[in-house]
């Protein structure tokens, strides 16, 4: 059975850094498009990033554009999160996901998820 497990979620203080990875088990995902999603309480679920698995052209939500940065990690099954300047407001669980389509993820058509991974921003 197709697992991802996300990681490296925790507490940081506003401006700070933090790096999220997701990897799939039982089965490779050499060539899927995998994103990631966050859920902020009392929020909907909402897009953050996605990379495609042919080319790794990346998308981002616009209010995470030019602070995260989206990379497939160096097993192949892999996919990161790099997360800069926190603020609260990036407080959320964050989920890993496959997407269907090179830029399905944004429109919110996915595949798999996650259990998710908590991150806590403190100002």
């Amino acid at each position: 059975q197709v697992q991802l497990v996300e990681s490296g979620g925790g507490l940081v203080q506003a401006g700070g850094s933090l790096r999220l990875s997701c990897a799939a088990s039982g089965r490779t995902f050499a060539t899927y498009n995998m994103g990631w999603f966050r859920q902020a309480p009392g929020k909907e679920r909402e897009f953050v990033a996605s990379i495609t698995w042919s080319n790794s052209i990346a998308y981002y939500a616009d209010s995470v554009k030019g602070r995260f940065t989206i990379s497939r990690g160096d097993a192949r099954n892999t996919v990161n999160l790099q997360m800069n300047k926190l603020n609260s407001e990036d407080t959320a669980v964050y989920y890993c996901t496959t997407c269907p389509g090179a830029d399905t993820c944004r429109s919110g058509l996915v595949g798999l998820w996650g259990k998710g991974t908590l991150v806590t921003v403190s100002s």
